[in-house]
């Protein structure tokens, strides 16, 4: 069974989007060829007063995106040379995000979008197959306690926000 996720999965806060999504699948469609990856580690950055988050001084051209709808692509360009990924969560206003930073077989969000092509062309695009990425469930049973909680990584910056544990890592599948 492959179910294309919709707009109202990605409609809670984005501490619980990054914990659902593991265990869905990550496809990217281009050139004519499909590729889908399961979702092992996620990681989510919520509303304003996150101060890890891009949100955190309001709204800018580059965090744009997060203000959107739920199921809106938010793609950025890091340290002058990555691309990370994010999937906009919640509702539309207010600044909700998850960062994919791994699947299985690709870890770590540099490598996940060098691999599959993700790059400002997506930014701003709804997910689906219009788009060429979507994400499908496959009904993959996740047990809650093979989720792994940790703090977010390269937030040090962000003070008590840094220590959150909304970094989510699906145990055996890094």
């Amino acid at each position: 069974m492959k179910k294309i996720l919709r707009r109202d999965f990605f409609g809670s806060s984005a501490p619980i989007a990054a914990q659902r999504l593991l265990g869905k699948y990550l496809v990217r469609r281009l050139n004519g060829k499909t590729v889908a990856h399961k979702i092992c580690e996620t990681e989510a950055y919520h509303g304003l007063r996150d101060m890890a988050s891009h949100a955190r001084s309001g709204e800018t051209a580059r965090n744009a995106p997060m203000f959107g709808d739920a199921g809106t692509v938010y793609v950025y360009f890091t340290y002058g040379m990555h691309w990370m990924l994010n999937i906009v969560c919640g509702r539309k206003g207010y600044p909700s995000a998850v960062l994919i930073r791994g699947v299985e077989g690709i870890s770590g969000p540099a490598r996940l979008t060098r691999a599959l092509h993700i790059d400002k062309l997506l930014n701003g695009k709804v997910l689906g197959k219009r788009a060429g990425l979507w994400i499908e469930d496959r009904g993959v049973s996740i047990n809650p306690r093979s989720i792994e909680r940790t703090p977010r990584i390269g937030v040090a910056h962000a003070g008590i926000w840094a220590l959150k544990k909304w970094r989510f890592v699906l145990q055996g599948e890094e």
